[in-house]
């Protein structure tokens, strides 16, 4: 059994549902002390909401900087009687290591500690320093976890150049592909006022569907953008349409729907809001007294474009398993939009992602020793690129 495999199993055995960390972080402190990192907790919330934040680094601050991120929180484990074993008691069938966070994410963690802990005994003094981002917050809200991290390490000024965030991002084998950037999401709630009445007095009344559809037509017709080399176009869909009574024979006064973008680098938050303002005016809906508008930011795009981050981790894959690894943007978001705001270059890497979430959630055996080790050579070669241009 390796290293990895030992910590990764350590980890899925406390039952760290969102937002509780149950002792992950304290389990990897530890192990990260005693290699020479200065461990420090930036815990954040309320008290019955309370989340586990964990910045550890090692090296002087003045060195370009490599940090690892992730999250010890997991979703919850659904209906117990359909997991063919406890979902917090790590177990081995068929090739593959079963319980919540096998994939999503502590098989990573454990993977990028183990990889340090190997890099740094054969070079105890790197030219480069390393530095680890973990949350109990990025399954849940978000709000009190990586954002407040990164608010933290911002306002202190700390170098930070590179960041892989272990999200599970591989498809058929661990390296097939990584994520170089994440398109942004932007919610709307629209409210649209009518008049309520009778169905079979519609003069009596104003239909405030009626009065929606064909603004919502537009909206659903608009093309926003056509993506660019890294992105594809910019989607505009509705999620839920509330309105109505629930009696068959009265008009409703009011309709709400629910709208999400997930758009390019090509737009912004800005620019889509301005647009769906003018399509809604020119339908005849007019702010205010026939429709209230409320948006929601979830997270602005992020892309790491070829370079020193993208093609150290390229080569890595590639000497490890010969895999000419895939850039891809697809995808929900993720906390690499909290860290793109403060580290330059950003990437997700991480085993393949086919059980997440799922009853039964696990990853292959044969995938958890080349994660350890693409991490370990990305490490190297960093490190040799920092050697070159001291």
């Amino acid at each position: 059994m390796t290293d990895t495999l030992r910590l990764a199993e350590a980890l899925i055995a406390l039952p760290s549902v969102t937002p509780r960390d149950a002792g992950c972080l304290e389990l990897i402190a530890a192990r990260l002390r005693a290699i020479g990192f200065q461990c420090e907790r930036l815990d954040s919330g309320p008290d019955d909401f309370r989340v586990s934040n964990l910045w550890a680094r090692r090296g002087s601050g003045q060195r370009p900087t490599l940090v690892f991120a992730g999250h010890t929180d997991v979703v919850p484990t659904g209906p117990l009687e359909a997991w063919a074993s406890d979902p917090f008691v790590p177990s081995h069938r068929d090739g593959a290591l079963y319980g919540r966070g096998a994939s999503d994410m502590k098989t990573s963690i454990a993977a990028m500690v183990v990889a340090c802990e190997r890099f740094l005994a054969e070079r105890p003094d790197p030219a480069i320093d390393i530095a680890f981002l973990l949350t109990s917050d990025e399954e849940g809200p978000a709000l009190d976890g990586t954002v407040v991290v990164c608010n933290a390490v911002k306002a202190r000024g700390e170098r930070l150049d590179w960041c892989i965030v272990g999200e599970p991002t591989s498809v058929q084998r661990t390296g097939d592909m990584i994520k170089n950037g994440r398109r942004g999401t932007l919610s709307g709630k629209l409210t649209v006022k009518g008049i309520q009445g009778h169905i079979a007095y519609p003069h009596l009344a104003k239909n405030p569907i009626h009065m929606a559809a064909p603004a919502l037509a537009e909206l659903a017709a608009t093309e926003w953008d056509r993506g660019n080399d890294f992105f594809p176009p910019t989607s505009w869909q509705i999620s839920n349409i509330h309105g109505g009574t629930g009696a068959s024979n009265v008009i409703p006064g009011t309709v709400v729907i629910d709208f999400n973008f997930r758009f390019s680098t090509e737009r912004t938050p800005e620019s889509l809001q301005a647009q769906v303002v003018d399509i809604l005016a020119r339908h005849g809906l007019r702010a205010g007294s026939e429709h209230e508008l409320a948006w929601t930011l979830g997270g602005r795009p992020f892309l790491t474009t070829p370079g020193t981050l993208v093609d150290a981790v390229r080569t890595a894959i590639r000497e490890e398993t010969g895999l000419e690894t895939e850039l891809s943007t697809t995808g929900g978001t993720s906390d690499g939009r909290f860290i793109a705001a403060v580290c330059p270059q950003v990437i997700e890497l991480g085993p393949p992602n086919a059980t997440i979430h799922k009853v039964n959630e696990h990853v292959k055996l044969a995938d958890i020793e080349p994660l350890t080790a693409i991490y370990g050579r990305t490490l190297q070669h960093l490190h040799a690129q920092a050697q070159q241009t001291a």
